[in-house]
């Protein structure tokens, strides 16, 4: 053996993987009032992070990785499922009241992603108590967020969402979306009729 990779080994191998089981262990056990699970080789980073103060849930499929620094807010009864061998990066934040339901191998970066809005219209009424619209969100199979978009509506199957977007309509499936709104620029799936579809990029 090669003394010299033996740290390496150690870092990446038993000492991940008790650090991981360490923070799962500990949420599960902070959250005996509402329903968490976590699937097998699924993997929390440090910093993973989750509040359910009320009788909601979160559930984890297989095989997902929490990078570093995730951060779930879940109230009332809300639920949020994430399915299997989807990837979070560095510091997503997600808010949910309602459903917010993630597909199967996703790719998902430095995001925020809410099914509620402010409403803020009111002008007798502070915001805070003007209380919310609410969303149920779906993030397709094998969508990938990038860093910094903002993920206020439904995204589609193995669809693009770019760096810095504000997804505030539901986006479609095999689409790339940009912008703020977010708007689809091009159209990749198998449909004839929308195969060579483009569209003149939001300006930013």
């Amino acid at each position: 053996m090669d003394l010299r990779r033996l740290p390496f080994r150690i870092r990446y191998g038993p000492v991940r993987r008790a650090g991981s089981a360490v923070r799962r262990w500990r949420v599960q056990l902070t959250h005996l009032h509402a329903d968490v699970q976590f699937g097998d080789g699924v993997y929390c980073g440090p910093g993973f992070r989750v509040e359910i103060p009320g009788n909601g849930a979160l559930i984890v499929g297989p095989r997902v990785h929490f990078r570093r620094g995730f951060t779930a807010e879940i109230s009332g009864g809300g639920r949020v499922t994430i399915g299997a061998d989807t990837v979070f990066t560095w510091d997503p934040v997600i808010h949910c009241s309602t459903t917010i339901d993630i597909g199967e191998g996703c790719m998902i970066g430095r995001v925020v992603m809410a099914d509620g809005n402010h409403r803020f219209r009111d002008p007798d009424q502070p915001v805070m108590a003007q209380g919310y619209d609410f969303r149920p969100l779906v993030i397709g199979d094998g969508a990938m967020i990038a860093n910094h978009a903002v993920v206020l509506a439904s995204v589609g199957e193995r669809t693009f969402v770019g760096a810095n977007a504000v997804v505030s309509r539901d986006l479609p499936d095999y689409s790339v979306a940009l912008g703020q709104p977010a708007r689809v620029v091009e159209y990749f799936g198998k449909d004839p009729a929308r195969k060579n579809e483009k569209r003149r990029p939001p300006s930013v």
